[in-house]
């Protein structure tokens, strides 16, 4: 009787630990099983980047943008409104953002290039106890020039990205490489681009502020190098150091406000700019 009792206990171990294996199994899906349906990317956990572009899956997000930044008496202002819309994992953005410059006594404004993009994960790594989860994807977009006195070159810009999660830390990276075509000085000019969003979430039952479901405090770096023309190898590296809030539902209604504060990291970037402010106002519907 002790060994047939023996014998039962290893069979059901062995079922158990294949049910597990199967059940960790169950959760890949996509192509080559490269997703994880475990994975907090989507799930409203990356916040909103403010210098670097967004990386996260979304639904349905309206997001309005203005950014003010000055270099002595220079300075120049950028408003921007976008739509975001989610088919199944892709996400399809629209960007239409309005430049005022003013330099040496100079004003040049005007709509920017309107952009239209889209995203899409292709692998995600979830560990075992859910702690740490990443994902990365690839994404596209194309800048339609306005021919306005500030909006010349047509932009393509394909990209990849990642979005990476350990506890309540998160980071975006996005590296991209630039390309100009149009009648400006710039037409032709390649350039590499990159950025990183650092941020930690703080929940509301650690921070209980009235109507805020999650306070993120981020840091931000975003840069760009020339690769060829006469400006090859020049860098411009601006970081940002802020607070977005994602505030409590109203019926379907997610407001996620934020504010940063811009600064030159290098040389380059500190030629143009010497202080900035951004704000920006997301609804997510």
């Amino acid at each position: 009787m002790l060994c047939g009792l023996v014998s039962a206990l290893t069979v059901f171990a062995g079922a158990s630990g294949r049910a597990g294996d199967e059940t960790a199994l169950n959760t890949r899906y996509g192509l080559f099983n490269g997703l994880d349906h475990r994975s907090s990317y989507g799930q409203g956990i990356f916040p909103e980047p403010f210098l670097v572009d967004d990386s996260d899956q979304e639904v349905r997000e309206l997001r309005f943008d203005w950014t003010h930044t000055a270099a002595g008496a220079d300075h120049s202002d950028n408003a921007k409104a976008e739509l975001e819309y989610g088919i199944g994992l892709m996400t399809l953005e629209l960007e239409v953002p309005y430049e005022r410059n003013v330099a040496d006594g100079m004003t040049e404004s005007g709509l920017a290039n309107i952009n239209v993009g889209a995203r899409y994960p292709f692998f995600q790594f979830v560990s075992e106890r859910g702690l740490a989860d990443t994902t990365f994807g690839a994404a596209v977009e194309i800048g339609v020039p306005t021919t306005s006195t500030v909006s010349h070159d047509a932009e393509f810009v394909p990209k990849i990205f990642n979005d990476t999660r350990i506890g309540n830390f998160t980071v975006e990276s996005v590296l991209g490489y630039s390309m100009l075509a149009g009648p400006d000085a710039d037409g032709g000019l390649d350039k590499f681009e990159y950025g990183f969003s650092f941020g930690y979430g703080i929940p509301h039952k650690a921070l209980p502020l009235p109507g805020v479901e999650r306070l993120i405090p981020v840091f931000e770096l975003s840069g760009e190098a020339a690769l060829n023309h006469a400006n090859r190898g020049q860098d411009r590296l601006t970081g940002g150091i802020g607070l977005r809030a994602n505030l409590k539902t109203i019926g379907p209604v997610q407001a996620r406000p934020g504010i940063l504060f811009v600064f030159p990291v290098d040389n380059g970037a500190r030629e143009e700019t010497h202080w900035g402010i951004m704000t920006s106002l997301v609804f997510e519907f």
